[in-house]
């Protein structure tokens, strides 16, 4: 069966979400509205916090910025109120908006929607805490309904914590409003009497993550992976792309939790995630260069996937290459990283129409193999 994409009536100025999907979340950092302050012991006022947010949120550089309105909320009320005074303030962004709601059903989540009705506008998802947990996937069902009569272009990303909610998920990703889903590690080994650590939560919950992966993969749905609560002493310059430097500055700035945490976003990233939440901005750059193919990286995918094509081999066939010999799983693997950079906005725009040209090549079933999260 031949691609539907005709790629002679594609150009360099129309968008490709259609065919490739929405912008992933990527990294997703932990805003509070309303943050307690340990030196004085009390939570900021509405001034306080209207200044912290012009400065540090208007100009992050996550690809989601997640205020959260659930456990890391003392303040509910007042953080609801500054949300609607100041989320139509925002100046032109390039990164997605999320709120993390209550409970489905609870006092506090009704005022969340209440909330999200009068600024829906200015949102982007929604992510559900503790999904699943108490009413199942009718949750999902109903939020999604509502949403309609609101605005159908939010979407929803359930959080996972709790065995009960590992157990339907694969029923929460049979919605279209449901992109993504949340791995919430806390609060699932807590329901799992798991005692996991800081360093080695990825192997201790790593049963529950190869499920909740699996699942996803089958429902082409992405998974965002766990929050880490170790803290770095420094940022990561947003220059640091390449492996020579990100070891280097590792090797001269970097403490263990840096490593560790980098560490985890790497094998994150190597599991297919499509996104992980941090709570801390120095995590934010370490964690986006983990998460983010390298320009190197696309170079020598776009190599790769050019030998095939001129070998005729992109369909069947081996060739060497480098010192290998490659096929066409090696050629979609190629393919998938040029496709992640897309989808975590670092992809540049000959290497996008290049992309294009090789999905053209591709039977729509192959495409769907290599790219579950498009549109075809």
């Amino acid at each position: 069966m031949a691609s539907i994409i005709d790629f002679s009536k594609i150009s360099d100025t129309d968008d490709l979400t259609p065919i490739l999907g929405d912008y992933w979340p990527g990294i997703q950092f932990y805003y509070p509205p309303i943050k307690y302050n340990p030196l004085d012991g009390s939570y900021e006022n509405m001034e306080q916090a209207r200044l912290r947010l012009q400065k540090h949120a208007y100009r992050t550089n996550a690809h989601t910025l997640l205020f959260d309105l659930e456990d890391g909320c003392r303040k509910k009320a007042m953080s609801r109120e500054l949300l609607l005074q100041e989320l139509p303030r925002f100046p032109e962004r390039n990164f997605q908006i999320a709120v993390r709601i209550n409970q489905f059903r609870t006092e506090e989540y009704e005022a969340d929607l209440k909330m999200i009705k009068q600024i829906h506008q200015y949102i982007d998802v929604i992510v559900l805490s503790k999904a699943g947990e108490v009413y199942g996937d009718a949750e999902i069902r109903d939020l999604s309904s509502w949403l309609v009569s609101i605005n159908s272009s939010i979407t929803i990303q359930p959080i996972i914590e709790h065995p009960k909610s590992l157990q339907i998920v694969s029923n929460m990703m049979k919605y279209s409003t449901v992109k993504h889903v949340v791995f919430g590690i806390h609060d699932f080994s807590k329901a799992m009497a798991y005692k996991i650590t800081p360093e080695n939560w990825i192997v201790e919950l790593k049963t529950f993550f190869n499920m909740l992966t699996m699942e996803a993969r089958i429902n082409g749905t992405g998974v965002i992976g766990g929050v880490e609560v170790m803290l770095t002493p420094h940022n990561m310059p947003e220059q640091c792309v390449e492996q020579k430097d990100i070891r280097r500055w590792l090797d001269l700035h970097g403490d263990k939790a840096s490593r560790c945490v980098y560490d985890h976003a790497k094998t994150e990233n190597s599991m297919g995630l499509t996104g992980k939440q941090v709570i801390h901005p120095n995590h934010i750059n370490l964690c986006k260069v983990a998460f983010t193919p390298s320009p190197k990286e696309i170079d020598h995918n776009v190599s790769v996937l050019k030998a095939a094509i001129d070998a005729d081999a992109l369909l069947g066939g081996a060739i060497r290459y480098d010192g290998e010999m490659l096929d066409p799983p090696m050629f979609g693997k190629a393919l998938q990283n040029i496709l992640r950079a897309y989808a975590l906005r670092t992809l540049p725009l000959k290497e996008q129409m290049f992309a294009m040209e090789v999905l053209s090549k591709l039977p729509i079933h192959t495409i769907r193999e290599n790219w579950p999260y498009g549109q075809i």
